[in-house]
């Protein structure tokens, strides 16, 4: 079992910037690999950004490229989404989840946080 708790949401201007924690726990926590997935009202959960378990290999939605980066520290159990350039559709839940591969698609995670808000007013 892996524990996830998010941190870091909130509201920001357009063009400003946050970061996103996601604390692990859990057996073997550090041997997984960890995404971000945002969930806007209305509309269905979306792949934002992955990283290995080693943080080797990193993927990135298209509409994030460039802007957000994502990085972990195993030392503390914990992976971060540094979003830049933030915009007014950035805006929605954010979700970190825990898998065995560097996937883009929700269904191959198998643990997920709460969820944090990000909301950008422009």
């Amino acid at each position: 079992q892996v524990q996830l708790v998010e941190s870091g949401g909130g509201l920001v201007q357009a063009g400003g910037s946050l970061r996103l924690s996601c604390a692990a726990s859990g057996r073997t926590a550090t041997s997984f690999a960890m995404g971000w997935f945002r969930q806007a009202p209305g509309k269905e959960r979306e792949f934002v950004a992955a990283i290995s378990w080693n943080a080797g290999m990193t993927k990135y939605a298209d509409s994030v490229k460039g802007r957000f980066t994502i990085s972990r520290d195993n030392a503390k159990n914990t992976v971060y989404l540094q979003m830049n350039s933030l915009k007014p559709e950035d805006t929605a839940v954010y979700y970190c989840a825990t898998g065995r591969l560097l996937a883009t698609a929700a269904r191959l995670y198998d643990y997920w946080g709460q969820g944090t808000q990000v909301t950008v007013s422009s």
